[in-house]
């Protein structure tokens, strides 16, 4: 994996992300697929499609998006269904879907370890094996996490032991144009201002994270 150190200044001090790395296409069946890595925490994405839909699950006017979300032990449970649920939220935000009607397109993620901010490693998972199969998107969109400590301090992509000492988990998805927020969601309690300052610390980091992106698509192809 091609691995690099991506960094950005939050609104009230350094903030730091992970080591971020990515492989694209490393999977044969699926169309586009992609193994990313936050820190200790990777996710691996298959999406296979546009296929033929069952008649059952066919829409007329666009294609059927369906996600699942495997934990690393055992079976899917009410967490990871919650979680598929905002992964498709946000993945039928940008994909164009109208191009393609009477089709269905899968996504299957993978949680190879969980190590902290895993839904926003999910949601990277998920975007580059879009970008991997070649499906039209009307924007990128990337995943942050961040975590509020008890005496209102910022944390950037958390680790699992800062999420359990943490009083709320932010985990937003932020399309690349004009930083739009496509997903929001909280755990614990924080205030309407600590939300706001957390989406801009947020922001910022995904502009380093759209430009990791580039360049790892920009490897990608300058290597085939």
């Amino acid at each position: 994996m091609a691995a690099e150190v991506v960094e950005t200044e939050a609104v009230d001090g350094p903030c730091r992300l992970r080591r971020f790395s990515c492989e694209l296409g490393l999977l044969s069946r699926p169309d586009g697929s992609a193994a990313f890595l936050q820190g200790d925490t990777s996710v691996l994405a298959g999406l296979y499609g546009p296929a033929e839909a069952k008649i059952s699950k066919e829409l007329p006017d666009r294609a059927a998006l369906d996600v699942l979300l495997r934990p690393k032990v055992g079976l899917p449970g009410v967490l990871e269904r919650s979680r598929e649920q905002l992964l498709q939220q946000t993945c039928e935000a940008v994909v164009l879907g109208v191009l393609h009607p009477r089709t269905a397109i899968s996504l299957v993620l993978q949680v190879l370890s969980d190590a902290g901010s895993l839904l926003s490693c999910c949601l990277n998972a998920a975007c580059m094996a879009l970008l991997d199969a070649g499906l039209p998107l009307s924007a990128l969109f990337c995943g942050v996490t961040c975590a509020l400590q008890p005496d209102g301090a910022i944390l950037l992509d958390p680790t699992a032991r800062q999420e359990q000492e943490a009083r709320a988990i932010l985990t937003f998805a932020i399309a690349s144009t004009d930083r739009k927020v496509l997903m929001v969601t909280t755990k614990g309690s924080c205030s309407v201002q600590e939300m706001q300052q957390c989406l801009a610390v947020a922001q910022r980091a995904a502009d380093t994270i759209f430009q990791f992106y580039r360049d790892s698509v920009r490897r990608r192809y300058s290597k085939s």
